[in-house]
């Protein structure tokens, strides 16, 4: 059993970001299936490390962009399929998931959608309870799935 795994047993608040030089996909499941919240790369810029951190201790997730692509490109597959729940999102809401699908940070959707962050946040707590989805994570395997992204 991982040190991962172990901690959630031990302490299950407890929230594992893992940060590592090693972008291996059996590493990244590795971790997630032993209950990480987040796994990034230490060239991850410090800022967004710190927005990690943050977001995983207030219950979200993170994961770095390349790691995203390549589990949905993976695990989600090519056929597009139709999600009904895609329908409760207004356009504004529709537009945020589809660059949140890129993998990109809420800063970084702000950037690319002249938003604020603080307007991006809300915008993705929205996605999320429409979706009726707990993470990023699972809005964006919706999102591919639907073939938005």
């Amino acid at each position: 059993m991982t040190v991962i795994g172990r901690l959630a047993q031990a302490v299950p608040s407890a929230r594992c970001l893992v940060l590592t030089t090693f972008d291996v996909d059996d590493y990244v499941l590795g971790a997630l299936r032993a209950g990480a919240a987040g796994f990034l790369i230490k060239t991850t810029p410090p800022r967004e490390l710190i927005r990690a951190v943050k977001d995983c201790a207030a219950g979200g997730s993170a994961l770095g962009p390349s790691i995203v692509r390549r589990l949905v490109a993976t695990y989600v597959g090519v056929v597009k399929q139709p999600v009904p729940e895609l329908e409760r999102l207004t356009e504004r809401e529709r537009d945020v998931l589809v660059v949140m699908a890129k993998g990109l940070s809420n800063a970084e959707i702000g950037l690319e959608l002249y938003l604020t962050e603080n307007t991006v946040r809300t915008h993705v707590a929205h996605i999320l309870a429409k979706l009726g989805v707990r993470d990023r994570v699972q809005a964006v395997i919706l999102a591919h799935r639907a073939g938005l992204g």
